[in-house]
């Protein structure tokens, strides 16, 4: 299990593009992933679209991902890249 903290950067936060777009991306792994909004004491599935608009995390959030299972580091560096680039709004 791996653990990575991230800043939502992009001025919109994980509004529901961002969002699709990070469903799209977790769906594409084996590993369980989950995204903490520590702040808010919520968490969600990132392969769920509703669960991730459900955390309401805007721009400068503080986030966690955590990746669980076969290919967890693939999973933590892309939607580490993902959410770096501000979802690529930026």
């Amino acid at each position: 299990m791996l653990e990575r903290e991230v800043r939502i950067i992009n001025p919109l936060g994980l509004h529901a593009r961002a969002a699709a777009k990070l469903v799209r991306l977790a769906r594409t792994f084996q590993s369980r992933i989950s995204i903490e909004h520590r702040t808010a004491n919520a968490t969600a599935n990132a392969k769920s679209m509703l669960s991730i608009l459900a955390i309401a995390a805007g721009k400068d959030s503080i986030l966690v991902i955590v990746t669980d299972g076969p290919d967890e580091d693939a999973a933590m560096v892309a939607v580490g890249d993902l959410v770096g680039s501000g979802f690529g709004e930026i």
